[in-house]
């Protein structure tokens, strides 16, 4: 049986690096798949990978993990009219705001077990996740 656990963010916001770590190495330990709002941050990342590396054994072969960060799809069109210039100045504000408020909530970001989640492919439209 293959198993979720969702993170929020307000579970995590307020925790140092030492304790994040230690909440996500329980639930990937347990043989969960952690499903994270929100993204670490480049030195806890880095972190992560560092202990990972030191706490593989055959009965835990490490991680997987993968952030997904909401993005842009429209594409600009060279012969747009004033009326739609308006409205994405517009829409160029609201996302800025948007951003500012929402800082790393906005992601998802997935932690596995290596031996259960393979592989991690992302798009703008789509999580591949391959598990064993």
């Amino acid at each position: 049986m293959l198993s979720f656990q969702y993170l929020p963010y307000r579970e995590c916001s307020d925790l140092n690096t030492e304790q994040k770590l230690k909440k996500i190495f329980k639930i990937v330990r347990n043989k969960k798949i952690v499903l994270m709002q929100g993204k670490l941050k480049p030195e806890e990342e880095a972190r992560l990978i560092e202990e990972t590396m030191g706490q593989v054994t055959r009965d835990f072969p490490g991680i997987s993990f993968c952030t997904i960060l909401p993005g842009q799809t429209g594409k600009k069109s060279k012969d747009k009219d004033a009326e739609e210039e308006k409205i994405s100045v517009v829409g160029n504000v609201r996302n800025a705001l948007y951003n500012v408020f929402m800082k790393n909530r906005d992601a998802l970001t997935i932690i596995g077990p290596a031996n259960i989640v393979r592989e991690i492919r992302k798009n703008p439209n789509q999580i591949d996740l391959f598990i064993k």
